[in-house]
């Protein structure tokens, strides 16, 4: 599959590519950095260079393959472009990343955009606030 999406979006299928792609699908991690990647594509045993990650990302986002996101205070990450929209909350100690669709929100932030006169083409929310992950919790004292 990952061949075929590398094909479709006009990327020349190379090992890497492949390599970083199947490993964004197959990760319970939805949200990893550069450096993430690089990572655990050595523990597995792959030579790869951290420059050809951050290219293969860079071309991979152009394509539409996946989303970059710069939270506030926290490194870039990135997620592949499935399903539909959804807005984050990320904690401020640990970095960590949720996602969640609110009906309610999404509603009532098309009808501001009505009520100021716009009409929405895209948008982007992200909560921050400390998570309650007990791991996260005993970095407090």
């Amino acid at each position: 599959m990952e061949s075929e999406e590398l094909r479709n979006v006009g990327l020349k299928v190379t090992t890497p590519r492949l390599k970083i792609l199947s490993l964004l699908e197959k990760s319970t991690e939805k949200h990893m950095t550069a450096e993430a990647i690089y990572r655990q594509l050595c523990a597995g045993g792959e030579v790869i260079g951290l420059a050809t990650v951050y290219r293969a990302l860079a071309q991979f986002e152009s394509a539409g393959l996946i989303t970059r996101h710069q939270f506030e205070g926290g490194q870039t990450v990135f997620e592949l472009e499935r399903g539909p929209h959804h807005d984050h909350i990320v904690c401020v100690r640990c970095g960590r990343v949720e996602e969640f669709y609110d009906k309610v929100i999404e509603d009532r932030q098309r009808e501001i955009a009505a009520k100021l006169g716009y009409t929405l083409s895209d948008h982007a929310l992200t909560l921050y606030g400390e998570c309650n992950d007990p791991a996260c919790q005993a970095g407090k004292a």
